[in-house]
């Protein structure tokens, strides 16, 4: 993606307007239709379930009949058809929960390994659209939830569903003319679920929206936690998080408003069916009973089986609050897998490169709005030349180092390595030949020895040789478990000087021929500097190398400094002849806080 995609791409991240349930559901199959045996399982189970639920008012008709008026029913009949009926229910029950939660933990794991391999290898402009909380959110929570509510909500209209249609079936056998009073029913409650369903989704695409800004500023006042400190800026701070825990809480009530509304609205309609049902049923009953012979046990199984239809038509109408909020938490993810569209790369490949660098008239853009951050800009850089980048904040050294490892695009012009454009080179192999040091240091919650081989086996001799380089050896040596030391959170218990240095030992291990400084030694004391420096010199040995660095004693050993103003190159040259020439690099030199 080009740099100047990104807002564009966020705009039409946006849906118009929500698809059709079906749609919506057809796009899970990918995840959660392939189990076809656990499917079969739950359906089969869900069907046997549901059969035994009739059986219950069927008994009721011999039970009464033969029990109590005729006398005729043996009694040790009757536990073993109660207890028969219940047993396998019970089994039915057991099977269809087991297999639909195999689904959904299959489906689970497949879904949420999809998105992460996607953040893994998406473009880096989606990191800009969302926010670190955001994606972490979708990846872990919206899926888990999204899965756990949606298979239950499933369970539950199979096997309502099933019992309903089972229920109607024995009353049509009893009594067709007053089962087809219940068909009233059925349009009013469709009507209801489906205007109360496009509502709750709207409501749970808010809170998905509300909670990802409540968990953004959660995020920032974690990692700004000094500053918020400092500049007493938490009253500020609550404040913003309450206003936003209030808007959820609101939507949390219009949601709860909506959800609610369909059960007192779906059992008002069935009681008024049911209540009719049963004043013709005993009309009917005192008029045929003379004719038809109507018997007691039958007139008590058919009100019984109608009573029990109230159970199922009232979870019914409960099953499209947790179906629209699986659906919609699923959908985050697979908007995810959609929107993000994953990083594209060439064929052309090599062990290692020489380490020639050129760019031809490369321009970066970020938008319209925004002055170009590289504007034409064309560099050549020797194989094992050491070429300083320096100049005001804002200038593009940055950007145009990030150009290298395609970390950003171009908008315009191209970029060479070793004569190959960086667009033929297959992304592994192109990242392959650079090393990073940075300001910004980031370490994995794990051993020294795994930070230090990041992307590699662990090879314990080359590890202490890359510590030894970095002037980190006996630090490490002095720690209880050595290399097999647990960093923590970001090695946040190192000093900055001895995270600078591990990060450099991870350069030594990479062994990569290109490396990039981007502020190396930037806030650190003068012992922890000159420690650093000392590494940085083994490191840069034999390797082109572009360092973005204010101090002099960075740059004065460099082959050439380049200086940068407002995404132009300004001048270039060596360190001594600039100083000369009495251009912007002299100037920035000669300003008090320079080196």
């Amino acid at each position: 993606m080009h740099a100047t995609d990104t807002s564009a791409q966020a705009t039409s991240a946006a849906p118009s307007s929500p698809p059709s349930l079906r749609a919506r559901m057809s796009r899970l199959t990918t995840y959660f239709g392939h189990h076809r045996l656990a499917w079969v399982v739950a359906i089969v189970a869900t069907l046997v379930g549901a059969a035994t639920e009739p059986l219950i008012p069927a008994l009721l008709q011999p039970l009464l009949d033969r029990g109590f008026t005729q006398g005729t029913l043996q009694l040790w009949m009757v536990p073993v058809a109660i207890l028969g009926v219940f047993l396998v229910r019970g089994m039915a029950q057991f099977l269809a929960q087991y297999a639909l939660a195999r689904i959904a933990n299959e489906g689970m794991l497949a879904l949420r390994q999809a998105l992460f391999d996607r953040v893994l290898a998406a473009e880096m402009a989606l990191f800009s659209r969302q926010s670190a909380s955001a994606l972490s959110n979708t990846v872990v929570y919206e899926v888990q939830t999204g899965s756990t509510l949606l298979v239950q909500a499933l369970m539950g209209l199979s096997r309502d569903g099933f019992t309903l249609i089972a229920l109607l079936g024995y009353l049509l056998f009893l009594n067709w003319q007053l089962t087809l009073i219940v068909a009233v029913v059925v349009p009013g409650v469709a009507w209801i679920m489906k205007t109360l369903s496009r509502r709750l989704y709207s409501l749970t695409k808010s809170s998905q929206q509300a909670t990802d800004e409540l968990a953004y500023v959660v995020e920032e006042n974690v990692l700004a936690h000094r500053m918020v400190r400092l500049h007493g800026a938490q009253a500020g701070q609550a404040e913003r998080f309450g206003s936003l825990s209030r808007n959820l809480r609101r939507l949390a009530i219009k949601s709860t408003i909506a959800s609610s509304s369909m059960t007192p609205l779906t059992q008002l309609l069935a009681a008024a069916a049911l209540s009719t049902v049963i004043c013709i049923a005993l009309w009917q009953n005192r008029g045929a009973v003379d004719t038809r012979g109507v018997t007691v046990g039958g007139f008590v199984a058919f009100i019984t089986a109608m009573l029990m239809l109230i159970a199922p038509i009232r979870r019914l109408a409960d099953v499209a609050n947790p179906i629209t909020r699986g659906l919609a938490a699923l959908e985050r993810g697979l908007a995810l897998l959609s929107d993000a569209a994953a990083e594209t790369g060439g064929k052309y490949t090599t062990e290692r490169a020489q380490g020639a660098l050129a760019l031809q008239d490369v321009t970066v853009s970020f938008g319209p709005e925004h002055a170009p951050a590289l504007d034409r800009v064309s560099l050549s850089v020797r194989p094992g030349e050491i070429v300083a980048l320096v100049g005001p904040s804002g200038a593009g050294k940055t950007t145009l180092v990030n150009l290298l490892p395609r970390f950003v695009n171009p908008s315009s012009g191209q970029i060479l390595l070793d004569g190959h454009p960086l667009a033929e080179w297959r992304l592994d192999a192109l990242r392959s030949q650079f090393a990073m040091v940075s300001q910004d240091v980031v370490m994995f919650n794990d051993t020294i020895a795994a930070n230090v081989a990041l992307g590699s086996s662990v090879d314990e001799q080359r590890v202490h040789e890359c510590l030894a380089a970095a002037n980190l050896k006996e630090h490490v040596a002095a720690l209880p478990q050595g290399i097999h030391t647990v960093v923590g959170h970001n090695a946040t218990q190192l000093s900055g000087g001895q995270r600078q240095r591990l990060a450099i030992a991870r350069a030594l291990y990479k062994d990569a021929p290109i490396l990039i400084l981007d502020e190396a030694t930037s806030a650190l004391d003068t012992e922890s500097e000159r420690l650093v420096q000392d590494a940085l010199q083994r490191l840069m040995h034999g390797r082109t190398t572009l360092v973005i660095a204010h101090r002099l004693s960075t740059i004065e050993h460099a082959d050439r400094v380049v200086v940068m103003e407002r995404g132009h190159i300004a001048e270039q040259g060596t360190h001594s002849a600039l100083l000369a020439s009495g251009g912007l690099y002299a100037r920035l030199q000669n300003r008090p806080n320079a080196g």
